[in-house]
Formats: C-alpha cells, sequence, structure tokens
C-alpha cells in the first residue's frame, strides 16, 4: 500500500473515531416520526388537532396509541416534567414512584393493561420512556395538585411551596327550552398553562371490546380525556369544570383519570356516571361535571369532593360552570372557596354565564356555543375585556393573575382549546372543536417571553400557540 494511501485511510480512521459520538448524538436527537395506521388504528391532522382511532382490546388500543402517538407523547413528557418538577420542587424519580406506588396498586387490569400497550407502542417508535412515565403523565392533574399538598402536609415538609388546585375551564350545559330543538347543547373550554395546554390536542376516537364507543379530546399519552370533554356511544356527553378552593385526597381511592375514563366507557345513563365514578374516589381533580342525556333530553350537574357529592338535574334548564362549586354545605366542609368575592375569576364567569345565557334561550345551540367560548367580558368591571375574568380565558394578559390558583401576573395560561355539541352533532356522533384561545386570537411564544422575562423558565417548552378555526370531528372519521 503507498504510504500516501495508508496515511489517509489512518486519517480517515482517526476522523471517524472522533466524529462518531457527534454523529450518534445526531441520531438520538433525530425527531421521532408516528406511523399513519398501526394495528386498526390510524391519525390524521387538521386544524391544528391530531384525530387518533383506536380500537380492539386494552392492549390492542394502548399499542395503536403508544405507535401513533409516540413523538407527541415524547414532547408532552417534558412539558409535564419541567411544569411538575417546577411546582412541586420534587424531582421527575418522585412522580415515576408515586405512580409505581401510589396509583398503579389502584388501577384495574383493563386500564393497566392500556397503559401498558401505550409504554410499548412508544418505546417501539424509539420513544424514550416506559410504563411509569406514562402513568405519572396521566395523574398530571391530580399528583401534584391534590396529592403533593396532601403529602407535604402529612409529612409536615418544612420550606413546602404553596399549591393550590387550578381552576381550568368555562362550561354549559342546556336543554329543553332553552335549546333551538329541546335537545341538549353542551360547550366548554380548557383552561390550563400554555406550555401544556398547546399540546393538548388530540381527538381520540375509541372503540373497546366492551363498554361503549368513545369520542374526546385529550393529550397523547393519557386513557382519559383529561380536560374532560365527550360523547359515547349511548347518547351520553360529558366536561366538566374544576373546583376552585379545594384540597383534600385519599392516597387508597382509585385515580381520577381511571375513574373518568371508566364512566365516559361504561355509561348508558346520567345515574351509572355517577355511580362508577363514586366507586372508590379518591377525590383528586375534584369537578363539577357537567352531563347529558341526549336519549331522555336530560341534563345535570354532579358536584364532587372527597367525602360529599351533590346532583342536580333537569330536563328544561341550564347548568353553567367556570370552577365555582355551588352546594353551600359543601363549599363550608371541603373548601376555602370564597362565594362572595364578585372580583375572582370563578364568581366573575359565573355572573357571566348566568347573564349570557338567558339572552339566548330557545336559541342555543353549537354555534352559538363556539360564539361564547370566545366571550370577553369582564362582568366585574361591566366592560369588554380578555382577562382572567372573561369566558375566554386570557390570564398572559392580566396583571392580576388568578390568586385563588397561585396563578401569578401574566402567567402563560387561560383557554387552550375549546369544544361543543348539540342534538344534531350528537345524532352524527360528532362534536366541534378549536385548538388554542377561544376566540381564535394567536399566541406568540417569543413576544411574550420578551415583555415578560420572569417566565423564561418556560422558555424549553412554551411555543406559539396559534389561532386555528373550528372543525367538526366525528366517530370513525377518515380525514
Amino acid at each position: 500500500m503507498p504510504k500516501r494511501l495508508s496515511h489517509t485511510l489512518l486519517l480517515s480512521a482517526l476522523l471517524a473515531l472522533f466524529l462518531a459520538p457527534f454523529f450518534c448524538q445526531a441520531a438520538l436527537a433525530a425527531p421521532l416520526k408516528a406511523p399513519e395506521s398501526y394495528g386498526k388504528g390510524y391519525r390524521f391532522e387538521r386544524a391544528h388537532w391530531i384525530y387518533v382511532h383506536l380500537e380492539g382490546s386494552p392492549r390492542e388500543i394502548g399499542l395503536e396509541h403508544g405507535h401513533l402517538l409516540a413523538p407527541e407523547i415524547v414532547d408532552m413528557l417534558a412539558a409535564i416534567k419541567l411544569e411538575d418538577t417546577h411546582s412541586t420542587g420534587r424531582d421527575w424519580k418522585f412522580f415515576r414512584s408515586t405512580a409505581e406506588h401510589v396509583l398503579w396498586p389502584q388501577i384495574e387490569d383493563e386500564y393497566r393493561e392500556e397503559l401498558k400497550g401505550i409504554a410499548e407502542g412508544a418505546q417501539a417508535e424509539g420513544a424514550k420512556v416506559d410504563l411509569w412515565d406514562i402513568v405519572a403523565m396521566n395523574g398530571h392533574s391530580e399528583v401534584p395538585d391534590y396529592y403533593v399538598p396532601w403529602l407535604d402536609k402529612h409529612e409536615q415538609r418544612k420550606n413546602a411551596p404553596t399549591l393550590k388546585a387550578p381552576g381550568n375551564c368555562s362550561a354549559f350545559v342546556a336543554t329543553g327550552s332553552w335549546t333551538a330543538d329541546h335537545k341538549p347543547v353542551i360547550a366548554h373550554n380548557n383552561w390550563t398553562s400554555f406550555v401544556v395546554g398547546e399540546r393538548w390536542r388530540v381527538m381520540l376516537d375509541i372503540v373497546p371490546t366492551h363498554g361503549e364507543r368513545i369520542l374526546m379530546d385529550a393529550y397523547a399519552g393519557a386513557i382519559a380525556s383529561g380536560d374532560d370533554f365527550g360523547i359515547n356511544g349511548a347518547q351520553i356527553a360529558i366536561t366538566e369544570t374544576t373546583i376552585t378552593g379545594y384540597s383534600l385526597f385519599d392516597p387508597a381511592g382509585v385515580p381520577e383519570f381511571v375513574r373518568a375514563r371508566k364512566a365516559m366507557q361504561y355509561s348508558r345513563s346520567i345515574d351509572d356516571y355517577v355511580r362508577i365514578f363514586l366507586d372508590r374516589n379518591n377525590g383528586g381533580y375534584a369537578n363539577d361535571w357537567l352531563l347529558a342525556d341526549y336519549k331522555t333530553g336530560e341534563v345535570a350537574r354532579f358536584e364532587v369532593g372527597l367525602k360529599m357529592h351533590k346532583l342536580w338535574r333537569t330536563t328544561d334548564g341550564y347548568f353553567a360552570g367556570a370552577n365555582f362549586p355551588s352546594d353551600p354545605e359543601f363549599i363550608k366542609a371541603e373548601t376555602d372557596f370564597d362565594p362572595n368575592n364578585k372580583s375572582s375569576s370563578p364568581n366573575a364567569r359565573h355572573i357571566r354565564w348566568d347573564a349570557l345565557l338567558p339572552q339566548y334561550k330557545g336559541k342555543l345551540d353549537s354555534a352559538l356555543a363556539e360564539q361564547m367560548m370566545g366571550d370577553h367580558f369582564d362582568a366585574f368591571e361591566n366592560k369588554s375585556a380578555a382577562n382572567e375574568r372573561s369566558l375566554c380565558g386570557h390570564v398572559h394578559e392580566s396583571p392580576r393573575g388568578v390568586p385563588e390558583w397561585e396563578w401569578a401576573a401574566f402567567n402563560p395560561a387561560g383557554t387552550v382549546n375549546s369544544k361543543a355539541a348539540d342534538g344534531a352533532s350528537v345524532a352524527r356522533f360528532a362534536l366541534s372543536a378549536r385548538s388554542g384561545l377561544g376566540c381564535g386570537q394567536d399566541f406568540i411564544a417569543s413576544k411574550f417571553l420578551a415583555a415578560h422575562p420572569e417566565f423564561n423558565w418556560l422558555k424549553p417548552t412554551l411555543r406559539d400557540m396559534p389561532g386555528n378555526p373550528w372543525s367538526e370531528f366525528a366517530a370513525g372519521q377518515k380525514q
């Protein structure tokens, strides 16, 4: 071999050895790409939503979910990790341990198999996640804001952060003479942080081996909706808004995300939903549920904490939700909520609902509900103002924030998606949805952080939340 060629080969070998780690890192950093179909499942994207059809046994549903949403699971996991560890002062190892030792023992086999399938499916696509990550993600709404405060108090943890359950959502359900066709109308917008909320854009169409078909919004990796809007094959529709000032928890109970999914899957009546949801209630993620039975035209408000619950129902009227509890006895016994503070976000929105809905009595349908999800009226100041008091939440524009939820001034949070359904859409097994702010405005992360550098810790995961149109999604839809 010529000397020059041998030197060239030697240099090439040395260079390859030098660059190998960088090439490996680049390969590891390459973004995951989900398949368009797996098993009986498939996905497509429209209007910033990811529609995912899942079908089969619990394990099959889980595997399809994991394969089809692997990139989004990894992305959502990063967002949840950042938020949960920052707010609680506890590392992700704690959340994984909680998933294994607190949540998992209370989860029944059907949903264990689905959760295992999600983890295995995502791993098969190259996602660096495992079962305890997936379970912890599903507990995102109840572990940091309900279990951790309970644990901090139980352990008498010194210098524990102040944690309060956030208020998530504005919603209503109406029926009878209040609606255009005398059938129920139900609508909801999801309030949460923009970090997590921008990623809350999955529309799941689930056909399980047992129980009812489900059409609901969710986030990648979740077995329940989480913000809770959906309809099932028995024409039961559900939504909810969280209860402000609530802090009770029972670690020996069944996780809320399991009870919510089971109730959505196996309910054929309002009574079914209440019975299933109350079974071994852990108090986590306490809500005022708004329920509708399109077979009977009946709607209900189901307020549930830990030890107390109450059910109101009607075939001619409405129930509204804006993170306020309704039963005076429950308020005194299980919350520190102040129903007399009219300047608070829940009370101002409560007042707005009670003024707005009667204006449209007899006309309510999905189209009007969609408009209401973008309402910007501040009932406390009696003027149009997009802020924490408007039905379309713009906390990122409020110098007050929401003290009741420990949301600081200009906290990047508020409405992140909206959904609506009426008699005509439910007859088609369909709902309408908008990703992003309920009014359709854009949120630009770089512009926000330049104005509010105190939130720079969110920079790795905070991104633009574009305005999007309303779009209809139906069970079995292909595109």
